[in-house]
């Protein structure tokens, strides 16, 4: 059996893949979201952006990993502490895609909040896109064939 890549091995990937994603401190965002896997759970995807609204702040990096179970989203913070969000797929309501001239915006729409993660490398949109969706996409028929 292949060995899984560490949640960093695969951020590093996307980031040489998709230079223009505007990301710092890779090591540490996805370290939280290696300390907040469950034993059950393994990432599938792994992109970076920033977390947030306004293309001028670029101190708001995260790590966002798509597991078998959830997508979260990891931000260690510049001093002390870090920040992390879980959406399961039963919060999830839609998804948005926004391309610029340079950067895109991924929107996702959740049953509490818009979650928005910006400065992402437009080549990189479709790939993230169909990341998310096909997540959604199987993670919801097991809620329907379970009659949730």
């Amino acid at each position: 059996m292949k060995e899984q890549s560490s949640v960093y091995e695969m951020v590093r990937e996307f980031k040489l893949k998709y230079p223009m994603s505007v990301a710092w401190r890779l090591k540490r965002n996805a370290h939280i979201i290696e300390l907040h896997l469950n034993p059950d759970e393994y990432v599938t995807y792994a992109f970076v952006a920033q977390k947030n609204n306004n293309p001028f702040n670029l101190l708001g990096t995260a790590v966002i990993a798509i597991t078998n179970k959830r997508i979260m989203i990891g931000r260690d913070r510049v001093v002390i502490g870090y920040f992390f969000d879980s959406i399961t797929p039963d919060m999830f309501n839609d998804l948005k895609v926004k391309s610029g001239i340079f950067w895109g915006k991924i929107w996702i729409d959740t049953v509490k909040e818009f979650v928005c993660l910006s400065n992402i490398d437009k080549k990189a949109l479709p790939e993230i896109e169909t990341a998310l969706s096909n997540f959604v996409l199987e993670e919801k028929k097991k809620y329907a064939s379970n009659g949730k």
